[in-house]
């Protein structure tokens, strides 16, 4: 049983935000730390709005919430409540149109890094993003 009422549970919903995300910005954090800007966010032009998109590099990242793109992590499994069956369809669609998205960007030439919110504090974001922005530079961890 949801422990808050349908308004407040609608209020929370409504609250979260699909750009400038915590996570969002603490990988745009950590890509200023290493030394990459030049980036653009959001690209409507590019299947699936990746987060972060280097277009001269044909980069992309998307910063992924576990539940809402349904991780297999702790977050990611847990199930709603309440309106299941409008929400679990919801996240399948979510991860079908993920995968058909990452699809036609790899068929375009781009190359793709998804970082899942529940491994943002885990591992060493700076030396994942180096490695995949500029995989011919040494990496020295700092």
């Amino acid at each position: 049983m949801d422990k808050l009422t349908p308004d407040r549970r609608s209020a929370n919903m409504r609250a979260i935000r699909s750009t400038d995300t915590k996570p969002e910005l603490l990988v745009r954090k950590a890509l200023r730390a290493v030394g990459f800007t030049g980036y653009r966010l959001h690209r409507r032009d590019l299947p699936g709005r990746p987060d972060i998109a280097f277009i001269g590099r044909k980069k992309a990242i998307f910063v992924h919430g576990c539940f809402w793109h349904g991780h297999d992590c702790k977050e990611g499994s847990r199930r709603p409540v309440s309106r299941q069956g409008y929400w679990l369809p919801k996240i399948v669609r979510n991860q079908a149109r993920d995968e058909s998205n990452q699809r036609v960007l790899i068929s375009k030439g781009w190359d793709i890094l998804i970082l899942w919110e529940c491994q943002l504090n885990k591992s060493d974001l700076q030396t994942e993003l180096r490695e995949f922005l500029d995989p011919a530079a040494p990496c020295a961890v700092t």
